[in-house]
């Protein structure tokens, strides 16, 4: 849902004490409170509505006075202005230049941008726009930002080959990018924290650590047992269970043992795991034998089961209890880890593989058919890590946390997006919507947390974020739906105002095409800027596309010359589906998304739904009139 700037709201000067006491202001405080606007209004009245917000959103309004107030206040600062994409985040200019790119530019800008740098601020669309012509040099310096590291070198970041939409990307380039993750990023040690983590119940004791050393050795005991298996490098292997430890172990040991993952949401039902087992052609499937929610057993195994599952490693639940009944070729968890000599198990030889080599496969929601099976290489972890990098400004010792399932793609991204820039990823087992959850992110320090807006809504109904100290968030993220105005105003709240980063992209693209940064300012439900490395175009009635710059409505189209987005489908034609019937822009047929976007006089963005009015439903690609996103 949209801004609106209808006339029902009070002007911030015509807002009175009384005002205040009626949106629930403490009656002790009414005074002050109003005198705190009137001092906003005096000082920084004639910069703007967007800076007496800022003041008021940095030095007044705390998490503890009614959200009521908060919507007063943000919508009579711009009560009558003429944008439908008010901002209501502002980058301060001495943060900026913390950022990841901000830190960057100031040191670099000269050099990549000439005499038209300025500073990170006002320069950042430049930067964004060298992203693109110059994909050589800002690859170059994002994979040495990260530490990514190659046993081949590529001979070039991008070449023109008729083979892959928009150019080869990292040709001749030999990598594995679970080995990537396993690797202490500079300024960082084995010993620091990758995973946080909690059991739901458990709130009020400390948390869980497992070190990247610690990472790295259970990975490499897993990579070492799935070679007993004897399965043939490059077999698929599914991973059905919920985002924990164990599954971040064994998503991590697939790939670097050069076997390929095969996602399946913890959620579905026996005959949607069986057809993405059958699309994939599984030789084995990891699972759990329930899943806790409130203390309750959830059976999942029994869903394997039903769905004819090829051979079945299986782990308990209760790690202290024995697992029964399996069949005759499934393994328990511990039986699994048995065949393996646990005086050699601590060390594992990547295997290292071009970069188009498969490593994971992921599948649309399949509301309206079969989901098509989309592959990711070793390539997209470093799109998804990219985009953490820069837009959600994940920097060397955060703690991300991501509420979502391997099974989507954000479950990756995940670990990708944390683990290769540095940072821990936090992991809470049990429900998002709970206290539990809210004192979980307080007690881990999180500062990104992303979600999806249902989630932000529940946590606003319920209050169950009340009395946590979120503060230390410096930003958000936010996909997989259409999200709301007054909801994530009120999420900003918590954090005292932090910026919400939307992130609008695909599971074939491996991340974004159309987000923001803290570089800008930032509208609520909007997108302020294209992925870094990517151009999008707004397609006019006859199918052409519109000046970048122009301000209109239509369907979205992409520049198909981007890092990490899919070259093949194992169940649909690639090209007819993404390419086909599509315009030419500089001599390259444009790639297909289906959404119908709006850009603002302004420079924001926003999604209409499906350009074919076709919603996809269950967490992938939901479109309303809003914006429309993934998890």
């Amino acid at each position: 849902m949209g801004y609106s700037a209808a006339g029902a709201h009070r002007p911030l000067a015509a807002i009175t004490a009384d005002d205040l006491s009626a949106a629930g202001a403490g009656a002790g405080g009414v005074a002050a409170l109003h005198s705190a606007v009137q001092r906003a209004l005096d000082a920084r009245g004639a910069d703007g509505p967007a800076a007496v917000w800022g003041e008021l959103s940095r030095s007044v309004l705390s998490p503890s006075v009614p959200f009521a107030v908060h919507r007063m206040l943000y919508y009579g600062c711009y009560a009558g202005f003429p944008s439908t994409t008010p901002p209501a985040w502002i980058p301060d200019p001495e943060e900026a230049v913390l950022t990841n790119v901000g830190r960057v530019l100031e040191a670099r800008g000269r050099e990549f941008l000439g005499e038209a740098y300025k500073d990170p601020i006002s320069s950042f669309s430049d930067f964004h726009k060298f992203s693109n012509e110059n994909p050589e040099a800002y690859w170059k310096m994002v994979f040495e930002e990260m530490g990514i590291t190659f046993s081949v070198e590529p001979s070039c970041i991008l070449k023109d080959n008729d083979a892959y939409p928009g150019g080869e990307w990292l040709p001749g380039a030999v990598l594995n990018a679970a080995a990537n993750c396993l690797s202490a990023k500079p300024g960082r040690n084995s010993y620091d924290a990758a995973i946080v983590w909690r059991d739901e119940g458990k709130d009020s004791e400390p948390l869980n650590f497992v070190t990247l050393e610690e990472l790295r050795k259970k990975v490499c005991l897993v990579a070492n047992a799935l070679d007993s298996l004897n399965l043939a490098k490059g077999s698929a292997i599914a991973i059905d269970m919920p985002m924990n430890v164990n599954a971040v172990v064994i998503y991590l040991a697939i790939v670097l043992a050069g076997y390929v993952v095969v996602s399946i949401a913890d959620s579905f039902a026996a005959p949607a795991i069986s057809l993405r087992l059958k699309i994939s052609e599984a030789k084995a499937i990891f699972t759990q034998d329930y899943i806790l929610r409130d203390d309750k057993e959830l059976p999942l195994y029994s869903r394997v089961v039903e769905a004819k599952a090829p051979m079945a490693i299986v782990i308990p639940v209760r790690m202290s209890t024995p697992i029964k009944g399996l069949r005759a070729d499934d393994l328990s968890w511990e039986d699994f880890l048995g065949i393996v000599d646990h005086t050699k198990a601590d060390n594992y030889i990547a295997i290292e593989q071009p970069a188009y080599a498969f490593t994971n496969i992921l599948f649309s929601s399949g509301t309206t058919g079969e989901p098509k099976a989309i592959p990711w290489t070793h390539l997209t972890p470093l799109k998804a890590a990219a985009d953490g990098w820069c837009h959600m400004d994940i920097r060397r010792g955060d703690v991300v946390a991501w509420p979502t399932n391997l099974g989507w793609m954000m479950g990756p991204w995940l670990v990708y997006a944390s683990l290769l820039n540095g940072a821990s990823m936090a992991l809470y087992n049990g429900s998002p919507n709970s206290s539990g959850f809210a004192k979980f992110v307080q007690d881990a320090k999180v500062t990104m947390l992303g979600l999806v807006p249902s989630i932000g809504r529940t946590w606003k109904s319920t209050d169950c974020t009340a009395g946590v100290d979120w503060s230390i968030i410096r930003c958000f993220s936010s996909s997989g739906e259409a999200s709301s105005v007054d909801d994530y105003l009120w999420l900003m709240g918590r954090a005292c105002y932090k910026p919400v980063i939307e992130y609008c992209g695909g599971t074939e693209i491996g991340g974004g095409f159309v987000t923001g940064s803290l570089l800008q300012p930032q509208a609520l439900s909007a997108f302020s800027t294209p992925a870094m490395g990517c151009n999008i175009f707004i397609l006019d009635n006859n199918g052409n596309p519109l000046p970048q710059d122009s301000a209109d409505t239509g369907e979205l189209a992409l520049d198909p010359t981007f890092l990490g987005s899919s070259t093949t489908l194992l169940n649909a034609d690639h090209h007819e589906v993404y390419f086909s019937g599509m315009p030419e822009w500089n001599g390259k047929v444009l790639r297909r998304h289906g959404d119908e976007f709006e850009r603002t006089a302004e420079g924001y963005y926003r999604a209409h739904g499906r350009a074919d009015d076709t919603m996809n439903l269950g967490g992938i690609k939901v479109s309303t009139t809003a914006n429309t996103q993934f998890i």
